[in-house]
Order: structure tokens, then sequence, then C-alpha cells
């Protein structure tokens, strides 16, 4: 019995915290599928954990069993993303710098964002031969494009102007390396080696779409994700990649 009431107790604080945790995130970040499911996972946990017993007992063991397996699946999935991203491939010698957009409100950059620029500049002072191509289109809740507030955020990090370049019509992580491609061959031609800089999460999806994009010859360096971002963003990501696995974008 009293077993039984701390698994009770365990539901019930994992579930307030995704729903705090997604209340908080909503304040400071766009919405997304991310936030949603941080939610409502929390949500159906929180009501399942304060539910009495006799009604528990009534739920199907395999309805029970499919949707903890899922959860279960779920973080596994998360965790291989999150992983994945760690291992930095960049080598210093890249011919350009992409940053992949990670949205705006209003003017103002996300966390994960100025993480990503922070990255990226990093990567520049490494090596500033590299021209850096910030790529990110105008979305709901945004009253710039995410090119330019990733711009003017590289540009008060001391980053010259003209090594810039604005790619400002992308909606998605396959169009930001479609579009950038566009720049860079304008460019630099045809013989070119890219580094694009994401969140660690990201980087798996994006090293895929990458090639599907044309972008062949990359390597990738990765920003920090804030805790309390993780678990949103990564479910986002889950989401994103099934997607990306029955659309091929």
């Amino acid at each position: 019995m009293k077993k039984q009431r701390l698994k009770k107790a365990l539901v019930i604080i994992i579930g307030a915290v995704l729903i705090v945790n997604a209340a908080v995130m909503s304040v400071t970040s766009n919405m997304n599928m991310g936030l949603v499911v941080n939610f409502v996972l929390g949500l159906v946990l929180l009501v399942y954990g304060m539910l009495p017993k006799q009604t528990t007992e009534r739920i199907p063991k395999w309805l029970k069993g499919l949707f903890f397996g899922g959860i279960g699946v779920l973080l596994c999935f998360a965790v291989f993303l999150f992983g994945f991203g760690l291992n930095d491939t960049v080598r210093g010698d890249e011919d350009a710098i992409v940053v992949l957009g990670s949205g705006i409100r209003g003017e103002m950059l996300s966390v994960g964002l100025k993480n990503r620029l922070d990255e990226a500049a990093e990567c520049y002072r490494q090596n500033n031969d590299a021209l850096i191509v910030v790529s990110g289109g105008q979305g709901p809740q945004e009253d710039i494009t995410e090119a330019l507030a990733m711009e003017r955020y590289l540009l008060s990090l001391g980053i010259p102007k003209g090594k810039i370049l604005k790619e400002e019509n992308a909606t998605g992580t396959y169009e930001n390396f479609l579009y950038s491609k566009e720049i860079l061959d304008n460019t630099l031609g045809k013989n070119y080696k890219v580094c694009f800089v994401t969140s660690e999460y990201h980087v798996f999806r994006a090293g895929i779409l990458a090639g599907n994009a044309g972008v062949a010859n990359t390597t990738h360096s990765h920003s920090s994700t804030a805790a309390y971002t993780v678990l949103p963003s990564c479910f986002r990501e889950c989401m994103a990649v099934v997607k990306m696995v029955l659309s091929g974008k």
C-alpha cells in the first residue's frame, strides 16, 4: 500500500512539473507542438495520479502499458537525439557557418537561439575566414525575420557585418539548408565546406536534411540547451523526426 501511494505521488509530481514547465515556456517562447505535448502529458499524469485506486484499476492493463510504454519509448528516443548531437565534427577549415533559426518572440531572441549564435561566434573566432549565414524567415509572434534578429545579435558580439549573410525566407530546417545553399552557391561557387550550428537535440535531423537539400560537405557544432527547455524541445524534435521520415522534409 505504501509503495502504491509513493508511485501515485511520483506520478502527480511529474505531471505537475510538466504542466508548470509548459506554462513557463509558453510565456518565454512561441507556442509549438513540443509545449502542447509537454502540457497534455503532464495533465494526463496529474489526473491519473489523483484518481482513486478503484478507478485506475478499471483501466485495462494493455492501455496503461501502451501509455507508459509509449512515454518510455519517447524518452529513450529523446535521449538518443540529445546524445547524438553532443559529438561535434567541426574542423575549423569550413568556408561557411550556417546558423539554423529557432524562433523569436517579437524581436527578442529565444535563449536557445542566443546559444546557437554564441556558438557560431565562437566557431568564427576559431576560423575568421568563414562567412556566417543566419537562416530563418518571419513566423507567427515574430515582428521581424529571425535572420535579421540573428544578424543584430552577431553584430553586438563584434562579428563584422561583411561576414554575415542573411537568409530570410526559410520556415523550417529543410528550407534553412535549401535557401542557404542558394546564397552560398552564388557567393562561393560549387565547392565549399559548411559547418552548421544548432542545438544538440536538433543535430541528427539537421544533418539528414542538409544532405536532402544538397548540402553534402558538412560538419556541425552544437549549442547547449537550457535545462528547463530540454523536455519540450526534445518532444517537439521527436515529432519532427517522425514527420521527416514520412515526408522526406
